[in-house]
């Protein structure tokens, strides 16, 4: 049986939980250019080999930028992070370069699985009020915007984009726990259910309701002027102004990073927005500016364009004339 697998697809990810429901799972957030996670990944490898991990452990690599709504929902924030789960419950969790602490909390979880099951209910509430609160509109659904997998939430969709809201999505068929405890935390036992400013309106049959009523539109926030004016006043805020994930000292994707490198080498000030820290900027900016990739690099209020356009650009030598801009 094999103990240290890759994640090659987002649909594998829940059958490798479910099929592993009686092991330690090890999820280990890498990056294929951070050094820390190679040298994570071997020591992890070589911690599955022995008998004793053969028996009740098993771990699986999970590229964090690939697959960033699993690693959202797990809450991680840097590469190598480590996050240990029994019986589909998190039971610890663990972010860095540290072996000896990792070998540490393996064991703790295999011998007190029962002890750090019994602190979870807690952690989960606090999981769940993240989630519904990760943006002001929140839809729980089966699939995602582009793929839905049932009926109901395929309507769902259909509704907020006539109405023209801008929203977040949770995948419930992505984490069975997530999917279990808000049918509790929320005492609504189907989905699709939807969130607005972290309150439940009800499943689809309810905002049918609302939008026949005409009282849907009153309730969610639109992608009115408001938010295109708060979107051009940020990329005008500096003559050049890069928007990306995590800061400008701290990028927290190897895209951002990269391009981060390729504007420190020129030499021109340029100003940055961290869209991790602001999901209707993050999901906005997507569609004012037609580019659904981050990071996005501006000058004089207008796209350049993300990491390949400038790498283009730096190629040919004009990166420095098209940071420079207007005269």
């Amino acid at each position: 049986m094999t103990v240290y697998h890759k994640l090659e697809k987002n649909e594998n990810f829940q059958q490798f939980l479910n099929e592993n429901n009686n092991f330690l799972v090890v999820l280990f957030f890498a990056a294929h250019w951070s050094e820390e996670s190679k040298l994570m990944s071997s020591i992890l490898q070589e911690m599955c080999k022995d008998e004793t991990s053969k028996l009740s452990l098993r771990a699986i690599e999970i590229e964090a930028e690939d697959f960033e709504e699993i690693s959202i929902n797990y809450g991680v924030e840097a590469v190598p992070t480590f996050i240990l789960i029994k019986n589909k419950k998190v039971v610890n969790k663990l972010s860095g370069v540290d072996p000896v602490e990792l070998r540490k909390r393996i064991a703790q979880s295999l011998q007190a699985t029962s002890i750090v099951s019994g602190q979870k209910p807690e952690d989960l509430t606090e999981r769940l009020k993240r989630l519904i609160n990760q943006a002001p509109v929140v839809l729980f659904m089966k699939g995602s915007p582009q793929e839905p997998r049932c009926g109901f939430s395929r309507q769902m969709i259909e509704i907020l984009k006539n109405d023209d809201v801008t929203f977040s999505y949770f995948d419930i068929l992505s984490d069975n726990e997530v999917r279990e405890g808000l049918k509790k935390f929320s005492n609504w036992p189907t989905y699709p259910q939807l969130y607005v400013k972290g309150e439940l309106i009800g499943g689809l049959d309810i905002v049918k309701e609302l939008v026949a009523s005409g009282e849907f539109k009153t309730m969610v926030p639109t992608k009115d002027d408001s938010l295109n004016e708060k979107l051009k006043q940020l990329v005008n805020k500096s003559k050049v102004m890069l928007f990306m994930k995590g800061r400008k000292d701290e990028p927290k994707c190897g895209f951002s990073r990269q391009i981060i490198e390729l504007l420190n080498d020129t030499g021109i000030k340029f100003d940055s927005f961290d869209i991790l820290t602001d999901d209707e900027v993050r999901q906005g900016l997507k569609e004012y500016s037609n580019w659904p990739t981050y990071p996005q690099l501006y000058v004089d209020g207008e796209l350049v364009g993300g990491l390949d356009i400038v790498k283009e650009l730096k190629q040919s030598g004009e990166l420095e004339t098209t940071l420079q801009g207007k005269q």
